[in-house]
């Protein structure tokens, strides 16, 4: 399988026999919820996950997700209340509320304090509560942070749900104080890549890259597109961060329901041809959080997320709190698998645009080669990860083997389409002899069969070099 798969880290799966079990099922990604907990509480489960890095002799990458400026509404009396379509109420401070003019006791009180938003807030603005459960609309200031709000539909509103203004640009940094506590704390304790949550600028990823390397540290930044206005700075976005995540959880409320699918599509093409990695999440195989199989709709959602290109499948809820975690992973893979057989028997040509780059060129010529010669895999000498990411894009048949001196680049390099990360020494071999020599002692490789390989060799006197070469080699 080529596709790889992101699980959430949860009650459901933070023990040891559950954590080895998903290993074994083909998770190399392990994401730690930063909503639901500190880095005081993932330390154990950290370790716990470099252990079975050492068991497994494998790259286990250790994924911080940051909560970021999500608005949620505060503790409301008796703890919920029913709501009918067409019912008035108020959203808005709860100080506020006791002062103002008008009577407000007849009407049920929604609190929510964040003063930035609600100076904002304006007479017709709709209103989703619970992603997107409840739809309310602004129908009148009572004070100045205090609204009038009448519900567009029947439900229940909960105390600390989230809520969101589909369609209005927020003024907020997507990199909180909190956020930046915990980004530090994890930076500490050894996360792999971090994801902002609601990101909507290009100077959002350049915050957090800014505030990773002034601490020392180099990791990835995964930017989390949940907002309109994320995808319509998409491009520029894409210029900074090191990788996409279509989170459709937000992004379905801030859009309508039936713009998210060729959304989605659109993302994920756009992080083909820049050669970033991309994640699609949110509700995959939601039904496995209780049920031991999935729906037929889901299925078809995971199969369609992988023909149109993505690099990671995301799982959420399924694996942190479902009951039956591990088979959701091993469901997980074998829709991807049967998935990525279809591309096999129906191949993609890879794309080039006019202003395609020397390593793009290579990337592509690497795997048309591979295609045309029928080699076993793509062997690439990667020090920052660029080439294999570059190889990976262009999505081929083979595996790509990316051999790397660096561990952090080993950890990164999870993200990317069908790509097996080696770690390897740095020596006084060339690239190119190192290349070559991996594929002479790697026990898998059999005599006889081809391989392309991509690596930097230099000429005489010279150092080390980018790639630069394109080879066939038989072993």
């Amino acid at each position: 399988m080529r596709t790889k798969i992101i699980a959430t880290i949860g009650p459901a799966s933070s023990g040891k026999a559950v954590l080895t079990s998903l290993v074994r099922a083909g998770v190399q990604i392990f994401r730690l919820n930063f909503s639901h907990g500190s880095a005081a509480d993932f330390k154990a489960l950290i370790g716990l996950i470099r252990e079975l890095e050492q068991e497994y002799a494998v790259a286990l990458t250790i994924l911080q997700d940051l909560p970021g400026p999500k608005f949620r509404i505060g503790e409301i009396a008796g703890g919920s209340v029913q709501v009918d379509k067409g019912q008035r109420l108020l959203l808005g401070s709860c100080p506020a509320a006791q002062s103002a003019s008008a009577p407000s006791d007849s009407l049920p009180l929604i609190p929510f304090e964040h003063q930035k938003i609600l100076e904002n807030m304006e007479e017709g603005d709709c209103i989703a509560l619970a992603d997107g459960a409840l739809q309310l609309r602004v129908v009148g200031r009572r004070a100045p942070l205090l609204f009038e709000i009448e519900a567009m539909n029947s439900g229940i509103i909960t105390s600390r749900k989230g809520l969101a203004l589909p369609g209005k640009p927020v003024n907020l940094a997507a990199l909180t104080e909190a956020d930046r506590r915990n980004l530090l704390d994890g930076l500490k304790l050894g996360v792999d890549a971090v994801a902002l949550s609601y990101v909507q600028t290009p100077e959002d990823v350049r915050e957090a890259k800014e505030l990773i390397r002034r601490h020392g540290y180099a990791i990835p930044v995964i930017a989390k597109l949940e907002r309109r206005n994320a995808v319509d700075n998409l491009e520029s976005i894409l210029e900074e961060t090191d990788i996409v995540m279509v989170a459709r959880g937000d992004l379905g409320v801030e859009c309508p329901l039936e713009d998210l699918p060729a959304m989605q599509k659109r993302i994920i093409r756009a992080c083909n041809r820049a050669g970033k990695p991309v994640i699609v999440a949110t509700q995959m195989l939601l039904s496995m959080v209780s049920s031991p199989s999935p729906t037929r709709a889901e299925v078809t959602d995971v199969a369609n997320a992988v023909l149109d290109g993505t690099d990671c499948v995301m799982l959420s809820e399924e694996t942190a709190m479902g009951s039956h975690p591990v088979e959701t992973v091993e469901y997980m893979r074998r829709i991807a698998a049967s998935a990525e057989q279809l591309l096999w028997d129906c191949p993609r040509s890879p794309e080039m645009s006019a202003d395609s780059t020397v390593p793009d060129f290579l990337a592509y010529s690497a795997c048309l080669l591979a295609r045309k010669s029928g080699a076993a895999a793509l062997v690439a000498h990667s020090t920052s990860g660029a080439t294999a990411r570059l190889l990976s894009a262009h999505q081929p048949s083979q595996p790509v083997f990316a051999l790397t001196p660096h561990r952090q680049v080993l950890h990164d390099l999870n993200f990317s389409w069908g790509v097996k990360p080696c770690l390897i020494e740095e020596d006084g071999r060339t690239h190119l002899e190192r290349v070559e020599n991996f594929i002479e002692s790697y026990p898998p490789f059999t005599s006889g069969e081809l391989f392309v390989i991509t690596a930097g060799q230099p000429k005489s006197g010279q150092g080390s070099v980018k790639t630069n070469l394109v080879k066939i080699y038989q072993k």
